[in-house]
């Protein structure tokens, strides 16, 4: 999960160490274009598609962890 962190957080344009699950997404730049890059994100190191709605659903990123699990297991 580190990389997925990583990637995150270049994203949201904060420190890694700034990302846990617990993260609200409020607190960060969680717009459309990150919404976007994350489903990229995804795809590329976990290669499953989310659904975008879905994803602009979440609140934490514990809550895109399920998404990307769930995903995984359909």
């Amino acid at each position: 999960m580190k990389k997925f962190f990583d990637g995150l957080a270049e994203i949201f344009e904060i420190e890694p160490n700034e990302v846990s699950e617990s993260l609200a997404l409020a607190s960060v730049a969680w717009d459309s274009l990150a919404i976007v890059s994350t489903i990229a994100l995804i795809d590329e190191q976990f290669d499953v598609m989310v659904d975008g709605q879905a994803l602009a659903s979440c609140e934490t990123v514990g809550d895109i962890q399920k998404l990307i699990t769930s995903a995984q297991n359909s």
